[in-house]
């Protein structure tokens, strides 16, 4: 397994990594053939990267490691309780909220119909997810490849990172969630959201100044996340670098369809959208604000 794959080298062995993720992504796509939830990925996505972190402390460990797999964990129960809050688990596991993006796309002429439908998941939903979730879960490869660099500075500091963007990303998570459970319930707290609850869409908060905070933050932790693998190699360009790179062009494009969809209900999102940057806010506008 490990002569297929180059990049895996040293002692490392590829293979514990690459069964995992198919039998993960197997599950996934029986599952949801099965049940018709598409979110069976969805429900894994905050726990692979903790369990492939687990993998490497037993299998590699190191103090690096053990930072990075702590680090990981964090992110993974912050975001499995926003999915659970949200309705995405369910004491049956197949279970639970499907993500409503999957509903639409099956309505997708290119992708209608169950067999269409079921290549797509097969070879998108469940097995290219759970591969990029391998790829940007990856920095763990690359430190166990290096066992005898110790930690630095360069850990340190993709440490503080990642907790930083962890942090923007729970507070704009809970200002959508927030606003959502007032929009079910206006009475709830008069005068709060109001300006985004008379629009149909979360437009203050953190959301003033990116439309999409959360999932700037999310791409941030993964680019943090690279950096523990420069300060295992010594390189600033290493191939890990492939996980945090397509996540980024799965957010791009996922924020694309989004607002095509925020864009069809709301009459102010395109205003919306001229004034606001889809991720990095304007940092002269912050100021004057």
């Amino acid at each position: 397994m490990n002569q297929l794959i180059p990049v895996f080298t040293g002692d490392v062995n590829a293979g514990i990594y690459l069964s995992v993720m198919a039998a993960a992504a197997i599950l996934c796509f029986v599952v949801s053939e099965v049940t018709r939830n598409y979110s069976q990925v969805d429900k894994l996505w905050s726990i692979m990267p903790s369990f492939y972190g687990l993998v490497t402390l037993l299998e590699y460990p190191s103090p690096r490691i053990f930072l990075m797999t702590v680090m990981v964990t964090i992110w993974g129960f912050r975001l499995s309780y926003n999915f659970w809050r949200k309705g995405g688990y369910s004491l049956i596991p197949w279970k639970g909220e499907e993500d409503y993006r999957w509903s639409i796309l099956r309505q997708n002429p290119g992708l209608k119909g169950r067999f269409r439908f079921g290549i797509f998941n097969l070879f998108f939903i469940s097995f290219y997810q759970h591969f990029l979730i391998l790829l940007f879960s990856s920095p763990f490869i690359v430190a166990a490849m290096y066992p005898d660099k110790g930690l630095n500075l360069i850990d340190i500091a993709a440490a503080v990172l990642m907790l930083g963007f962890i942090i923007t990303e729970t507070i704009s998570d809970n200002q959508q969630y927030r606003f959502h459970k007032l929009k079910r319930n206006p009475g709830l707290s008069p005068g709060e959201y109001s300006e985004s609850l008379k629009k149909g869409f979360l437009s203050e908060g953190l959301w003033r100044y990116s439309r999409h905070p959360n999932f700037l933050s999310e791409q941030a932790i993964w680019v943090s996340f690279y950096v523990f693998s420069v300060a295992a190699s010594g390189k600033w360009l290493n191939w890990s670098v492939s996980g945090a790179f397509l996540l980024i062009l799965l957010f791009a494009g996922s924020s694309v369809f989004t607002e095509r969809i925020s864009s069809g209900k709301y009459p102010g999102y395109a205003a919306y959208k001229n004034e606001v940057p889809r991720f990095f806010p304007r940092i002269f506008r912050i100021r004057e604000k």
